[in-house]
């Protein structure tokens, strides 16, 4: 296998994602290399994770319980998936991994599992997906400080004000608004002298930056497959195995169970307990197969982002108007994702012209994330632009130049509102073959 980047920064290996060289049409046609920063929403699919699905499929058969020569093969890569995810995070021989949708499904089973009376403190600027499913009295919603120290102190406050009993922190490793990476093993340690527990959301810092449960002394790490160049439908919780097996089963039904009678349901206590149904066998087989190539690889993936990020925040300091949005004063490292706004454009409009007149994808609104992109920006929306190895410099040079067109001369084309986003009027452009008639 060859480094995923070579030392000019130029992609050349099968771990690259199979979208890139995509071509998409434009409304002055005819077309362009569709320039992908989106990342931080959903990364493309690796050439390496789409030949290994291609190669599994004709295997692909019930797991755990078949006969047959197919089910045994899908039950082997099912079960030694578990061990590549605890090797991507470095986590404790004893951790549960168990296999759920994606990180929201992740957070909300670890949510219906923590004991009674838990008091949760968690930051308000999360993602959706941690800052939702804790409801309750014992739930402590801390306004994020403008320094990381300052954070660290108000983890330590709120946790001092929670009455006796279990505690867990839930904390976001890498912002999706901003890209900042928060003080995670600072803030393990005081949640340590607490007694707390602390649940790691690594949605947007496991695709970008090596974790390793045991360094950070996290207690749980959850992740989406459709963030790691894997979009199968498969994410993962892993992390200390009591509370898991002492909760309800978070899907009644067959896998879970270890007997039914007439009389009552004797439920398993492994992860399975957690995974009724009939499993994405090839979702998670292309979840581990992205980790594997991640691990393998992270030397050149860091090198990639560092140049691209770089690039992209010195293009932008030229575009007038252009303010990049911050959660902290203080500097500190950050994965290759970041939002802005541009005086006297909307973001939803500027984000269809990019997509329409230059061939880029970017993101635009809240991204999940209300109160900090509201909070950051004055209570409006942003455009969000997030590179990965799905990313060139070409890209990130188009983007500024596109940006600074924009601002300088408007758009070529016409738009308007359909269904409440903006969208060019007319929309010459075709969708792929495969969606006519």
């Amino acid at each position: 296998m060859h480094p995923v980047v070579d030392s000019a920064g130029s992609l050349v290996s099968q771990s690259i994602p199979a979208t890139l060289g995509t071509r998409v049409p434009l409304v002055s046609g005819p077309d362009a290399e569709y320039a992908n920063l989106d990342h931080a929403a959903s990364a493309p699919c690796l050439r390496a994770v789409r030949d290994a699905v291609d190669e599994f499929l004709p295997w692909y058969a019930s797991v755990h319980r078949g006969a047959g020569f197919a089910s045994q093969v899908s039950t082997k890569v099912y079960e030694r998936t578990r061990d590549v995810l605890r090797r991507f995070v470095d986590a404790r021989r004893t951790d549960s991994v168990i296999f759920t949708r994606n990180t929201t499904d992740a957070l909300n089973l670890l949510a219906r599992s923590v004991p009674r009376h838990t008091s949760v403190v968690l930051f308000d600027t999360e993602h959706h997906a941690a800052l939702l499913p804790w409801r309750g009295p014992n739930v402590r919603r801390v306004r994020t400080p403008r320094t990381r120290l300052a954070a660290v102190s108000a983890v330590d406050s709120a946790l001092a004000a929670t009455p006796e009993g279990p505690r867990l922190v839930v904390l976001t490793g890498a912002s999706n608004v901003t890209g900042e990476l928060l003080p995670v093993a600072e803030i393990a340690a005081v949640a340590r002298k607490h007694g707390a527990r602390i649940a790691l959301d690594a949605a947007q810092l496991a695709p970008h930056r090596p974790i390793s449960v045991r360094d950070l002394d996290v207690d749980y790490v959850v992740l989406s497959g459709h963030k790691l160049y894997a979009p199968f439908g498969a994410g993962a919780l892993i992390g200390r195995a009591d509370w898991l097996r002492a909760a309800p089963p978070y899907l009644a039904g067959g896998g879970a169970t270890k007997a039914v009678t007439s009389e009552g349901v004797a439920w398993n206590s492994g992860p399975e307990r957690h995974e009724a149904g009939s499993p994405n066998t090839v979702g998670v087989y292309a979840l581990g197969v992205a980790c594997d190539q991640l691990a393998e690889h992270w030397g050149a993936v860091l090198a990639h982002e560092t140049e691209l990020l770089t690039r992209l925040r010195k293009g932008l300091e030229a575009v007038p108007g252009l303010t990049q949005l911050r959660l902290f004063d203080d500097p500190g490292d950050e994965v290759g994702t970041l939002s802005f706004t541009v005086d006297g454009f909307e973001p939803g409009w500027l984000a269809a012209v990019l997509s329409a007149e230059y061939g880029i994808g970017v993101r635009d609104g809240a991204f999940c994330a209300h109160i900090a992109t509201k909070r950051l920006t004055g209570g409006a929306q942003a455009v969000r632009v997030s590179v990965g190895l799905g990313s060139t410099a070409e890209h990130v040079d188009r983007l500024v130049l596109a940006l600074r067109q924009i601002v300088a001369r408007g758009a070529r084309w016409t738009y308007g509102k359909v269904d409440g986003r903006w969208a060019p009027s007319p929309d010459p452009r075709e969708v792929p073959a495969f969606l006519r008639g």
